[in-house]
């Protein structure tokens, strides 16, 4: 992008909820930013979800609370056209002054877990479908967003819905335009079972671009609502009684012939698969917090609320927490349908990517592939029931001690920890505030 025309730019990194923390720059700056001349404090990506330093960090009582280096990414400078001023965003990582990177930075977390597969000769591929409410949030409770057609409110389900949608033309128009701009492959756009609910799919990149393809996508679907009169929100749970928002990833694993290690030439799928899968279902209990960050996110994940709560797989089935989808053999791959749409998308597809790995060296053996409804399957391992549960399984679990590099895992049981009390200190009527546009 020729950032020549600009008078400001933005950069930014993500913290640990996924939230942008940077600066506004002059445009001229720009050229200066490959040099290391921005810096920003390594604890600025470990605050909690507003912002706020966290109690007794080791990341300020221990190192002073040092510079970090921003460098930026190798996504390159992006438009923002939900701005009334032309401006650019540039994605920038975090590192400490040696040059080593931190791990509290979640796209290095990310790029981290990549790396291991880079170390066996393979490139992960990831797609992800993203879940979003259309919302007026003028008044004390969150309601649906007004029809532009008619001015009332929605007031129902409209499940896959043209006449809802083109009733949202001039936004989702918009948004469409800003994602070609910003080099977002946005796909299908549908409605989904809640009111005011929309799925996005986003089409495959390699693991990291599909990361910040979701990042990015999240910061433009919430400003171009803005723009239009209403807020979207990626909250897991918007309405008590309505269907919660997820975000889907699909992902495959080709080595360096180009080959998807996951086709044998069978519906099935290699054995290579089916360790992946293994390792995604043992980690799974454990990685809760990850797939359920906020406290709204247990409100998603409860039986029979079309999300999944237990550890199982099945193909060609869409009740199950890994789902293995039909057609070509050449695109098997798996399907995880465990997030929320509040996730950090950089943290999920470490876990996730980091649990296939493991299952595929330890070669773990998955259970047979369920049938039927698998919300009534008993005896299932379940993910964590309530947010503090999810946070000491997170913090003590071994299998996430090999995924994760210890910094992040430590990083993020401390912001969590800080926000359960934030939250429990503060009216429970007003929560959805904070998660609206936050996550």
């Amino acid at each position: 992008m020729d950032l020549s025309a600009l008078k400001t730019i933005r950069i930014a990194a993500c913290d640990m909820n996924g939230q942008m923390r940077g600066k506004r720059l002059p445009a001229d700056m720009a050229d200066k930013l490959d040099s290391g001349a921005a810096r920003m404090p390594i604890s600025t990506l470990n605050v909690d979800l507003w912002g706020q330093d966290i109690d007794n960090s080791p990341l300020v009582f221990e190192t002073g609370d040092a510079d970090g280096i921003m460098l930026p990414a190798d996504r390159g400078a992006v438009p923002m056209p939900w701005l009334a001023n032309p401006s650019a965003l540039v994605p920038m990582m975090m590192y400490w002054e040696d040059g080593s990177p931190f791990m509290g930075d979640p796209r290095q977390v990310l790029s981290h877990v990549l790396e291991r597969y880079k170390a066996r000769g393979w490139s992960v591929l990831a797609a992800t479908e993203m879940e979003f409410c259309l919302i007026d949030d003028s008044g004390d409770t969150p309601r649906p967003a007004v029809n532009p057609q008619t001015g009332r409110p929605l007031d129902q389900q409209s499940v896959l819905s043209i006449s809802e949608l083109d009733a949202f033309d001039a936004f989702f128009t918009d948004l469409y335009d800003g994602a070609e701009a910003m080099g977002i492959p946005a796909q299908s756009a549908i409605c989904e079972a809640g009111m005011g609910q929309f799925e996005i799919n986003l089409n495959h990149q390699t693991a990291l671009r599909a990361a910040d393809d979701a990042w990015l996508f999240k910061a433009l679907v919430k400003g171009m609502a803005r723009k239009h009169g209403f807020a979207a929100t990626f909250m897991a749970k918007p309405y008590a009684e309505e269907a919660g928002n997820g975000m889907h990833v699909h992902f495959s694993i080709v080595d360096q012939d180009g080959r998807n290690v996951f086709d044998d030439g069978t519906e099935q799928g290699s054995d290579l698969l089916r360790q992946a899968v293994a390792g995604c279902l043992a980690a799974m209990p454990a990685s809760t917090l990850i797939f359920a960050p906020h406290g709204n996110s247990y409100e998603r994940l409860v039986p029979g609320a079309h999300a999944p709560t237990g550890a199982a797989w099945a193909y060609e089935n869409r009740t199950a927490a890994i789902r293995i989808p039909g057609g070509s053999p050449k695109a098997r791959r798996i399907e995880h349908r465990t997030a929320g749409g509040d996730i950090n998308p950089y943290l999920m597809l470490a876990t996730v990517l980091g649990a296939a790995l493991l299952g595929i060296e330890e070669q773990m053996e998955a259970p047979a592939p369920s049938d039927g409804n698998i919300y009534e399957i008993e005896g299932l391992p379940q993910l964590a029931a309530d947010w503090e549960t999810a946070i000491t399984w997170f913090e003590t679990d071994p299998l996430i001690a090999r995924i994760l590099p210890k910094d992040a895992i430590r990083n993020l049981v401390m912001t969590k920890r800080q926000e359960l009390q934030q939250f429990a200190d503060r009216p429970r009527e007003s929560h959805w505030l904070s998660w609206l546009e936050a996550v």
